[in-house]
């Protein structure tokens, strides 16, 4: 009876663990799953304020940081905010980042980080092209058409105007690079 629990244990581990890592089509995508995945593990710090361009942003001095972003998909370029939040200040610790991203669904593109980030998910109710978002901890997400959706994520920014996105980023995968923007004085 032992060995049956233990067997039926490792079988269901294992199963969501193939599914949770496996981006095929066969297994609900962040953006088609009904599901919530992962639970806040720390709260959004939604500290109003304007950025100060002479103060860097540190752990002593949160929400500091240069809230501007570039986003460069082959020729192409596209401004983007970052949120003020805990999620977006250990992503722009990470920049300059180059990445590989897979399509998924037709909307969507993502890559797993080498490292997790802080999370505050929430069901946005409907992802508008430009979102950038996480999926758990450590997937980054682009969004390039807007849909409805209960999925769970946790905001990291947004294009400031999407134009050109979807053509940009085209129907494979592609590599993008996330840098601050020069800050305007």
């Amino acid at each position: 009876m032992k060995h049956g629990i233990a067997l039926l244990l490792l079988s269901v581990s294992l199963i969501m663990t193939v599914a949770a890592c496996n981006p095929s089509e066969e297994v609900p995508s962040p953006s088609t799953s009904t599901g919530s995945v992962g639970s806040p593990s720390e709260e959004d710090s939604d500290t109003p304020g304007t950025p100060d361009p002479n103060i860097p942003d540190t752990p002593e001095n949160p929400g500091t940081m240069n809230r501007n972003l570039t986003i460069t998909i082959g020729t192409a370029s596209f401004a983007a905010q970052l949120e003020d939040n805990a999620t977006a200040r250990a992503f722009a610790a990470m920049l300059p980042l180059e990445v590989r991203m897979n399509e998924l669904n037709g909307n969507e593109k993502y890559t797993y980080l080498s490292s997790s980030l802080p999370t505050a998910s929430s069901a946005p109710g409907t992802i508008e092209t430009g979102d950038l978002m996480l999926w758990g901890s450590d997937c980054l997400v682009l969004f390039y058409e807007t849909f409805s959706t209960s999925y769970s994520y946790t905001r990291i920014g947004h294009l400031v105007d999407p134009s050109g996105l979807a053509a940009a980023v085209g129907s494979g995968s592609v590599t993008v690079r996330f840098e601050p923007a020069s800050r305007q004085d």
